[in-house]
């Protein structure tokens, strides 16, 4: 059988076998029992010049067609978001058109896209909240303008200008006033991004989350959703338990989301208690990781659409290793790893990332990546993933014995 060679963080190699290609299929009808969202990342010229500091120049034609095969697998796509590297590379020139992009391959597609609205193309790092719900406003109102759903991120300018949750209220009320069709609401946690410590007005979610439960009742027929990035999957079920009646929570939680999307459809699915009277009975999903592991994710859900919960776990509980592994800390670095992902599968022709951020994990990071991926099914093209992960090796002086050819 093929074999795998594997880095260890001390330098050593090891072996492992080869697994072939699960053979998933695409879904012949829309996936029904969960609304699920990959958070797509974007993929640059191999030739531009791809460091720090240097505006993002996209390969398009990569960028559009990985959502273009998202969509086929039946999963929504999620642009602009964190995982297309927002603020960490990808600049607001480039932000722009690639939603206008995106959501003109959404509609070729007929896909569903959501597109992250923030107050990030202002560059000055002090503003005031006058000028954060203005920030705020241009943006929502040109995402409103391609035809893509809304996701109103967490903003850095309003978590430095805020001085109470009454300056949270009060930008959300004006923002979600001003929109013309309902929005989804982001809560990203520190883990993600350290400059957003006590967003919504306190560093306790307990607190936090009562703060936005009320912004989102007083606007409740303006917010579609909320996508909770916590890694916190208590915090999670205990906010998804006191939503309004028609507001979705779209798990963010890549380090938990097997139990939330199974919900009480998977009883063997690990998850922390919840009320079992609660009609919350699971979250939908908006994650990075589905961007890494899309025709697994697409698998599962298919199988919960079959009322086979026993398969969605058999399917997806193997790859949330894999998904703690990309996104262990620092876990703003997970984009590399969706990046490397993607490229082991096919998706783009380099290992480049914008802003240089494929030199952010080491090679025993991204050989774990690999051995997890090969162990949860999520090579697509195992084969080519493999000649791809040895030539990596082998252009960073690690000799590998017994090479596909």
């Amino acid at each position: 059988m093929p074999q795998l060679t594997l880095l260890s963080s001390d330098g050593a190699t090891s072996t492992a076998e080869l697994n072939e290609s699960p053979g998933y299929t695409k879904p012949g009808d829309p996936l029904r029992s969960r609304v699920a969202y990959a958070a797509a990342h974007v993929v640059p010229q191999t030739w531009a010049d791809n460091t720090p500091g240097r505006p993002a120049e996209v390969d398009w034609d990569a960028t559009l067609d990985f959502r273009r095969a998202v969509y086929s697998w039946g999963l929504g796509v999620a642009d602009a978001m964190d995982t297309a590297q927002r603020n960490m590379g990808l600049d607001a020139a480039a932000t722009r058109e690639l939603i206008a992009r995106s959501a003109q391959v959404a509609r070729e597609e007929g896909g569903s896209v959501v597109v992250g609205v923030n107050t990030d193309h202002v560059e000055a790092e002090g503003i005031s909240i006058d000028e954060v719900i203005d920030a705020y406003k241009e943006q929502l109102h040109f995402t409103e303008e391609q035809g893509a759903g809304p996701v109103l991120m967490a903003s850095r300018h309003l978590a430095r200008a805020a001085a109470s949750a009454d300056d949270y209220r009060r930008v959300y009320r004006e923002v979600l006033g001003s929109a013309t069709t309902p929005v989804v609401l982001h809560w990203l946690g520190t883990a993600f991004d350290p400059s957003l410590e006590g967003y919504f007005g306190s560093p306790d979610w307990r607190d936090a989350s009562a703060v936005l439960l009320e912004i989102i009742e007083e606007n409740v027929d303006k917010v579609a959703g909320v996508k909770m990035s916590l890694l916190d999957a208590a915090s999670e079920v205990s906010v998804r338990e006191r939503l309004p009646e028609g507001v979705r929570m779209f798990t963010g939680d890549d380090f938990n989301y097997v139990g939330l999307i199974g919900g009480a459809d998977v009883p063997e699915a690990t998850q922390p208690d919840r009320d079992a009277a609660s009609a919350r009975q699971h979250s939908d999903a908006l994650l990075g990781a589905f961007a890494a592991i899309t025709p697994v994710a697409s698998a599962a859900i298919q199988a919960l659409d079959a009322g086979d919960p026993a398969r969605y776990l058999e399917i997806l509980g193997p790859t949330e290793e894999l998904s703690r592994q990309v996104f262990a800390a620092p876990t703003f670095y997970y984009k590399t790893g969706v990046a490397f992902l993607s490229w082991l599968n096919g998706h783009q022709s380099a290992f480049q990332m914008v802003g240089g951020l494929h030199s952010a994990r080491s090679l025993p990071h991204l050989s774990r990546i690999v051995e997890l991926a090969n162990a949860s099914l999520a090579l697509e093209h195992p084969e080519l993933a493999a000649i791809r992960w040895h030539g990596m090796l082998r252009h960073n002086g690690i000799d590998v014995p017994g090479v596909i050819a």
